[in-house]
């Protein structure tokens, strides 16, 4: 990948994260958090994942969708792009699984201590 590509990976991240938060109308965008942005080499998508802390994975994903217009018009001008790739928002799986793990680990860990409090 090509450190230009990287540079507006992070760029569209930082800047994308501050509008979500700052400018949008639909106060349900301010409880997203951008966790990674994915532009393809021929900067046609610009793939973004997003996570959020409680409620609807599709009232997140339709309230995306309705600003998309918004948001890549936005994202344009704040990152100065000719070219603006077509957004393309994912729910960022990772967290939800890595929590899943986490709560396999604790309870592993609490079935070991009731099985050896027993054999006390």
């Amino acid at each position: 990948m090509s450190i230009s590509l990287e540079r507006l990976e992070s760029t569209s991240l930082r800047e994308l994260s501050l509008l979500l938060r700052q400018d949008t109308k639909n106060k349900k965008l301010s409880d997203i958090t951008i966790t990674e942005v994915r532009i393809t080499r021929d900067l046609s998508y610009m793939n973004i994942y997003y996570t959020f802390y409680n409620g609807n994975k599709e009232a997140y994903q339709q309230a995306l969708e309705d600003s998309k217009g918004y948001i890549r018009k936005e994202l344009a001008k704040r990152i100065k792009a000719r070219k603006m790739p077509e957004l393309v928002f994912k729910y960022d799986e990772s967290l939800a699984y890595g929590n899943h793990i986490e709560d396999l680990i604790v309870k592993i860990h609490d079935d070991e201590k009731k099985l050896n409090n027993n054999n006390n």
